[in-house]
């Protein structure tokens, strides 16, 4: 796709950290590799302070995130190039972990999943086709933009459609004075600096992205009640070391012997938290399930969003076994 002169003029103009140039590293091409790969993993390590300090923002995208999906909404991912690709990254790996799907998460990116492999040209400056998308998204939503330069037209152009429909909006950049900050609902800016080789964010930038998403969907996971202190009771046991985590976690949880474990298991048809709950109780498994349902997760239960604990104590109070 051919520029006319006022294109360049505004992408030189462009500017973000991420494309300046990186003082420590001006002679990496004349280092050995051993002094090279030390130096790249010096200013990676800067990456975690950085994401540290974005921590309130983080913390308030949790919270919308979970008001959206607990209200019959989703949480939508848009990007492109890298950013965009970490966000189907971390969208598709909620299914698995927490049995967590589209109907919850769901990642868009630029030029459709053809570009997951392979760059589609032009696609990023696309604000057209991203308004497009957003104009899919409801008042439900959360619709959050991945773009390491905080500008990407593709997704301001999904976002300007999202707001116009009512969804919440946010940003995750690594650009402090992202230009798209300033018309989202949360924006999540990580000052990652200039990268080791210039403008390639698919180096600290992204690594920033993926610590971000990372804990964002965790957050949000455990807030809806899919774990039981830090363990995965809604994993979806797909494969044979899924199956073994599913009883080893029933054994960390009510230190009880495996067989006994994988017994409850079967008995509850391979649902963990019936299981739990059973084990934890000493009940019936017929007593758990209805223990289970009476008390569903719920975000809304602050110290027992999985319900597990509050379950248990019904059936010990009531004396059921």
């Amino acid at each position: 796709m051919s520029r006319t002169d006022n294109d360049w003029r505004e992408v030189i103009g462009l500017r973000s950290p991420t494309e300046e140039r990186n003082p420590r590293t001006v002679e990496i091409d004349q280092l050995p590799a051993r002094e090279l790969v030390a130096l790249v993993m010096a200013e990676d390590r800067s990456v975690l302070d950085a994401v540290a300090a974005a921590a309130g923002p983080v913390a308030q995208l949790v919270e919308r995130a979970v008001r959206a999906i607990a209200a019959g909404g989703r949480v939508h991912y848009v990007g492109s190039g890298t950013s965009g690709r970490l966000g189907v990254l971390d969208a598709v790996e909620l299914l698995p972990t927490y049995d967590v799907g589209e109907e919850a998460f769901r990642a868009h990116l630029a030029g459709g999943e053809g570009a997951m492999m392979l760059a589609v040209e032009g696609a990023e400056d696309d604000a057209g086709a991203g308004r497009t998308l957003g104009e899919q998204f409801g008042p439900d939503d959360l619709v959050v933009g991945l773009t390491a330069s905080g500008r990407t037209p593709f997704v301001g152009g999904a976002l300007a459609a999202a707001r116009d429909r009512g969804a919440a909006t946010a940003l995750v950049s690594t650009n402090p004075a992202a230009p798209l900050a300033g018309s989202v609902d949360v924006a999540v800016l990580v000052d990652t600096g200039p990268e080791v080789v210039t403008g390639s964010t698919r180096m600290k930038a992204a690594t920033a992205q993926k610590l971000v998403l990372n804990t964002f969907s965790t957050a949000v996971m455990v807030r809806l009640g899919k774990t039981y202190s830090n363990l995965m009771i809604e994993v979806r046991p797909t494969n044979q070391k899924l199956r073994a985590r599913t009883v080893r976690m029933l054994v960390q949880a009510t230190d009880q012997e495996p067989a006994r474990c994988a017994r409850v298991l079967e008995e509850a048809g391979g649902r963990v938290r019936v299981a739990l709950v059973a084990l934890l109780a000493g009940s019936t498994v017929e007593a758990a399930a209805r223990a289970a349902e009476e008390f569903p997760p719920d975000p809304a239960r602050a110290d027992d969003p999985a319900g597990v604990r509050s379950a248990v104590a019904a059936l010990s109070g009531a004396g059921v076994r």
